[in-house]
Order: structure tokens, then C-alpha cells, then sequence
């Protein structure tokens, strides 16, 4: 079997039908469908089960998070590809063929991502792959442009797919191993993707495979959890991949972040506005709060795995800061919501 999709949804009925219909919709035949269900109490999985019995289904007891219940269909998936793909999205008939082919034709690519539109937009960008900030945190590269306003080849070199909808290789995921359940959600992908990378796997945006996607429906756009765990979460992909100087240099980079996060509140702009407008500011400080407290008490464990890996490293410090600095995003454009 060429590729496997593998969907993780927890209480999302209600956006499984779009998802599904246009996967049954591909022009690309030669795959799998593989849903894993994180505990939901809405019904999903017995919707799924009644009203589309092609779908592998896989039913966890408890939500496992978006790296647990990911880890979970791996183990049921025959594909050549791994696919991720989110449950509260829709594909253009002809994403898998593009996705596969440009997957097919460039044998040394370890990850090829898709182009990511807003679902009620279809010119507004989500993601065409991902950038990175100094700190570790991270966003979907050019989101909010218009994609008609952009030029991207049909195929563009990338840092790192989105796992909203993302090709990784098996012999890839073989090598530096899927996703990190310590995360359980946020971040996970961009710690995947740059252990491919460090690893000497490449990445390549395939700009016809489209997408389009529901922003945080399942997590929520700006709650305290989301916060949580992004907060947490982007320290331990720059213990777990960033060059030393780098990582040393995360006091500072931190400051610079908060300074910037404080600009946006302060002028009620783009992520600011939203915290603005909150009734539960409080609960958002503390959860920032948390979240460096929880990931500096994991250090060790961290440090732990970032050695593991330094067997099948095939970057150094050096070329892996020149990758970084490639696709850096400033935490001006992390916190823009134009």
C-alpha cells in the first residue's frame, strides 16, 4: 500500500463528514484511512463505524493527545506514507495524487507538506510548512497572506510540514522514530520534523495538494490549555534539537518573546486583541506559568532523549543553525494577525 491517513479526533463528529466525504472524493485510490479515536463522548466513532466502514477505526480509552493517538494508528498503518491529517478539514479531490507524487519523484525527501487554506477563506493561508522562532515556538509559514498574492513554485525547499496535513516517509519515521508523547499536543510536529531534519532528511511543500481547515476547532484558538501546553511544549523542542548557543541563549530569547507578547496586549493587536478581550486573563498568565515551570522540570528527560538521538544526527550544531536561520520567523510575525 502507498499511503496511509491517519486521522486523531476527540468529540469531532461534527467535522468528520466534510473530512471523509473528501477523502472518499480522491482521485488517488492506492491508500488507507485510519481514524483514531481519543475517548470521545459525542458519538464519533460509532458515526464512523456506521456511516463509513472503509475507515480503519482504532478506539483509545483515554485522549492520548494528538502525539498519542497519531502513535496509535501508526501501529495499524501498512502505507509506504504516513499521512497526518486533522479531522476538522477538508481536501481538494486531487491532494493525495499531488501529495504522493511529489513524495515519489524526490526519493531523499523525508516530509512533503501541503498548502493549508482557512476553510472559510480559500485564499487565506494556514500553512505552506513551518517557520521557527529563536526560542523554539513556531507558526505556519505566510499564514494570513493571500495565496494569490504569493508566487511558490509547485514544488518550494521548506524547514518543516505542518502535521495538519503532512507526508512523512516510513523509512523517515523509521530512523528518528514518530512522534513525542510527552507533548501530547502542540509542538509535537515541529520537534518531528526537526529531528528529520537533523537526521539529513529534507522537506518540500507541494503547493497543488490543497487542503483547507477549520483553525483550532478541537483545541481552541486561545485557551488556558492550548497556552499550556504551547508554553511547555516549544522549550522542549529546543532542548530536544537546537544547536547549544542557541539553547543557551533561551533566557534571552524568552524576554524578547514576552517583551513583544506584552507590545501586542498593550496596542490590543493580533493574538493581544484576543487576550484583551478575555474573561479569564488570570487563568492565561498561569498557564504560562505552568508551562516554563513544567518544561523545566522535564529538562533532564529531555537532555536524556536529545543524547539518544545523537547516534543517527547527521547535521551539526553549525549546519542545523544555518537551517534555523534559513526559516526563522521574528516573534513580530509569531504574534501578527494582519
Amino acid at each position: 500500500m502507498k499511503a496511509s491517513i491517519i486521522i486523531v479526533n476527540w468529540n469531532g463528529k461534527a467535522y468528520l463528514p466534510d473530512c471523509l466525504e473528501s477523502l472518499k472524493a480522491q482521485t488517488f485510490k492506492d491508500f488507507e484511512t485510519i481514524l483514531v479515536d481519543n475517548g470521545s463522548s459525542d458519538g464519533s466513532l460509532e458515526f464512523v463505524v456506521g456511516h463509513y466502514p472503509w475507515v480503519k477505526t482504532v478506539a483509545l480509552p483515554v485522549n492520548q493527545g494528538f502525539a498519542g493517538g497519531n502513535n496509535a494508528g501508526l501501529q495499524r498503518a501498512f502505507g509506504e506514507y504516513i499521512i497526518t491529517l486533522n479531522n476538522d478539514t477538508e481536501a481538494e479531490p486531487t491532494w493525495l495524487e499531488e501529495l504522493v507524487r511529489v513524495a515519489d519523484e524526490n526519493p531523499v525527501v523525508g516530509m512533503v507538506a501541503s498548502r493549508i487554506c482557512s476553510y472559510d477563506d480559500h485564499d487565506m493561508v494556514d500553512s505552506l510548512g513551518v517557520k521557527v522562532c529563536s526560542d523554539g515556538m513556531s507558526r505556519g509559514a505566510f499564514r494570513l497572506l493571500r495565496f494569490s498574492e504569493l508566487t511558490p513554485g509547485k514544488i518550494e525547499a521548506i524547514l518543516i510540514p505542518s502535521a495538519c496535513a503532512a507526508l512523512y516517509r516510513r523509512r523517515m519515521i523509521e530512523t528518528v522514530g514518530f512522534f513525542d508523547e510527552d507533548f501530547f499536543a502542540y509542538c509535537e510536529d515541529t520537534d518531528l520534523g526537526l529531528r528529520g531534519r537533523l537526521a539529513g532528511w529534507t522537506a518540500l511543500l507541494a503547493r497543488d495538494a490543497v487542503i483547507y481547515h477549520k483553525y483550532s476547532q478541537t483545541g481552541g484558538a486561545f485557551s488556558p490549555l492550548k497556552l499550556y501546553l504551547v508554553e511547555r511544549n516549544h522549550y522542549w523542542v529546543a532542548f530536544k534539537t537546537y544547536p547549544l548557543t542557541w539553547i543557551l541563549a533561551l533566557p534571552v530569547s524568552t524576554i524578547l518573546r514576552y517583551l513583544e507578547q506584552a507590545r501586542v496586549v498593550l496596542a490590543s493587536r493580533g493574538t493581544g486583541q484576543q487576550f484583551a478581550v478575555s474573561s479569564s486573563k488570570t487563568a492565561h498568565i498561569m498557564a504560562l506559568v505552568r508551562g516554563v515551570a513544567d518544561a523545566m522540570k522535564m529538562l533532564p528527560k529531555m537532555q536524556a532523549k536529545r543524547s539518544r538521538f545523537a547516534a543517527i544526527r547527521r547535521l551539526g550544531d553549525q549546519e542545523m543553525g544555518q537551517l534555523l536561520r534559513t526559516y526563522r520567523l521574528s516573534f513580530r510575525g509569531l504574534f501578527d494577525a494582519r
